[in-house]
């Protein structure tokens, strides 16, 4: 029978927040921490048990090469801008110690629509975002044009039939960004009534 709530774990659901990525910094997750994340990150819903999605983690040395090919190809996408907007681009993948890419696949499939599976895969990032919030990292979702280009997406190893839901940037929190305000559920809710 239902109970009142597990209020440990309603706290932690309503304490959840994004920490912008400048304010990420080392140390981030090792690998059993990450992997450990990453076990319950993939307890979403998952219609059909396709795993529609993988994972791409960037972190180290890894950052500054992605970071380079980021500010070559930002300026071949605009040869005007200025050197401050490319350094911005370079910059990108430097601050949390670990990105996670969480990449879904969105090949044919003849009974699961693309879109439920890209769904699962949003399920997947924000389940990393509250499982290294647990941990008591700091993360953040971000696409950005990075996610979306087909040179950066080619650099990455990402597949034509494959789309990027998400990079999870995660880190020990340098400062606190302030609380911003959320929506009161009761101005969203409505009952479908029939006519």
């Amino acid at each position: 029978m239902p109970t009142g709530g597990d209020e440990t774990i309603l706290h932690m659901l309503d304490a959840r927040r994004s920490v912008p990525a400048m304010q990420l910094c080392e140390p981030g997750p090792d690998t059993p921490q990450l992997l450990r994340m990453l076990r319950s990150a993939v307890r979403v819903p998952d219609h059909g048990k396709r795993m529609p999605w993988r994972f791409l983690r960037i972190q180290g040395e890894a950052r500054a090469a992605l970071g380079e090919h980021l500010a070559r190809r930002s300026r071949e996408r605009n040869p005007e801008a200025s050197e401050a907007a490319v350094d911005k681009e370079r910059q990108r993948f430097s601050h949390a110690p670990v990105i996670v890419g969480v990449i879904a696949r969105q090949g044919p499939d003849s009974k699961i629509p693309a879109s439920e599976r890209l769904l699962s895969a949003g399920c997947v990032c924000f389940a990393l975002l509250q499982a290294a919030q647990a941990f008591g990292f700091g993360a953040c979702w971000l696409t950005g044009w990075a996610a979306y280009d087909p040179e950066i997406r080619r650099v990455l190893g990402i597949a034509d039939d494959e789309a990027v839901a998400g990079f999870i940037h995660i880190g020990t929190i340098r400062q606190n960004a302030p609380e911003r305000d959320r929506p009161d559920p009761a101005d969203l809710l409505t009952d479908w009534t029939p006519q």
